[in-house]
């Protein structure tokens, strides 16, 4: 069944191509369909379209359908050729000619698009409520380990004193950042295309803003062909989200596979979340961040397969869209269970407190010493030349105290302030 479906019959091969994989990606929406589906029953009848009776009839059938989705028991026939379809066929198989009527007023374009706003409205909060308990985690483990040193890197070179607490906080405030991005992208989000149709609305008196409201939305999408042109557009900004969020989880995969390596033993892993090797019994492979540090990369070209999919259409709906689909939803589902992986792995992790008494870190401490000698009444180019000198031949040591206190320092986390940071941020969803 389509629902453009006339007397035509079209190629298979054609059918099968264009149809693609949308029966399995659109079981994603089905349930997001049939709330839309009932908004926009309840304003038909509000405009005489539908009479209450017939309303009657149709949401009891829709609650139904909604329940076999819930129980995991739907499915998209074979030659259904997407959600909308499946939905109006059982409501007419059901109802008659009762189920025809549901159409009136909007075209799949709009339907699909208030879908996927739906959609992405749960998994936004999804994510953000992922990426939040790994904040909990991150900030927990910070001020765990506030008072354990570690190097500090620049051009991969031990660069300064650093800390396990500032190292772990720094992550938790990237997050913070990433999750402002993901409050814009949901705001944008937030608005309802339904009543644009095929993106030049309708002649009924369709009243846009009571279906806004039954969803829950924040706002209208007003302009029809602006709302249409939302279709890619509200993909790209969620893919934007992703992105920001698998650099953040990337960086960290890359930081935990490298302060895991023998050769710095900063951080070790439980055994039971590492892997082994085929061939060498000593093996434990940082296996689950690797992965999670592949995964990110993917992820942070997903803005770049969705704008080559949105960069030379017009205004208007076009086929491409489907396409969409089928690069964002595999990425919604791999952002979410490397947060999840990621959130188990550190609140497990076991830090190593004595890395600084290996003699090679000796240098960490020159900044410190310049600093020293500067707060003596030396100038800092006269003491910054004196411990270069010490360093050339040889003598340079260090006994003094880390004294950090200014705002984000080492001495000083400010934990409470990102956490601040997160929670103005968190109302914004």
């Amino acid at each position: 069944m389509k629902l453009w479906e006339k007397s035509t019959k079209i190629n298979s091969l054609i059918e099968s191509f264009t149809i693609g994989n949308d029966a399995d990606l659109d079981l994603e929406l089905a349930k997001y369909d049939v709330e839309g589906t009932l908004a926009h029953i309840k304003m038909l009848t509000s405009i005489g379209l539908i009479s209450t009776t017939e309303l009657t009839a149709l949401e009891k059938a829709l609650k139904g359908i909604l329940e076999t989705i819930k129980a995991g028991h739907f499915a998209i026939e074979s030659g259904v050729e997407d959600i909308h379809s499946q939905v109006e066929l059982i409501l007419t198989r059901e109802l008659g000619d009762i189920g025809k009527k549901i159409h009136a007023g909007r075209s799949r374009n709009d339907q699909v698009m208030v879908d996927l706003r739906l959609f992405f409205r749960a998994e936004i909060k999804e994510i953000v409520n992922l990426t939040q308990q790994f904040f909990d985690v991150l900030i927990s483990q910070s001020k765990t380990y506030e008072q354990v040193l570690m190097p500090g890197y620049t051009h991969t070179q031990v660069a300064m004193i650093s800390s396990f607490g500032l190292w772990l906080s720094a992550y938790a405030e990237s997050l913070v950042d990433d999750l402002t991005l993901f409050a814009s992208v949901y705001q944008i989000n937030n608005q309802n295309p339904l009543g644009s149709a095929a993106g030049y609305g309708s002649s009924f008196p369709l009243d846009r803003k009571m279906t806004t409201q039954l969803l829950g939305f924040q706002d209208l999408a007003y302009n029809a062909i602006h709302a249409q042109m939302g279709r890619g557009k509200t993909e790209q900004f969620l893919s934007y989200g992703i992105s920001s969020i698998a650099a953040t989880l990337g960086k960290l995969a890359s930081d935990m596979v490298l302060f895991s390596n023998e050769n710095y033993r900063f951080i070790q892993l439980p055994d039971a979340f590492t892997t082994g090797s085929s061939i060498m019994p000593h093996k434990k492979n940082p296996d689950v961040f690797e992965l999670i540090r592949g995964h990110c990369n993917l992820l942070q070209s997903l803005p770049n397969q969705v704008c080559m999919l949105n960069s030379n259409l017009i205004s208007g709906y076009h086929r491409d869209y489907q396409l969409l689909k089928e690069v964002l939803f595999p990425a919604i589902k791999n952002i979410k269970i490397c947060l999840k992986l990621a959130t188990k792995c550190i609140s497990a992790i076991q830090v190593n407190t004595r890395i600084l008494e290996d003699e090679k870190y000796k240098y960490l401490f020159t900044v410190e010493k310049v600093n020293d000698l500067v707060l003596g009444g030396t100038p800092f180019r006269t003491a910054y030349q004196e411990v270069g000198k010490e360093v050339e031949e040889g003598t340079f040591d260090y006994s003094g105290k880390i004294t950090h206190t200014h705002e984000g320092s080492i001495g000083n986390l400010c934990l409470d302030e990102i956490k601040g940071k997160l929670i103005k941020v968190l109302a914004k969803f």
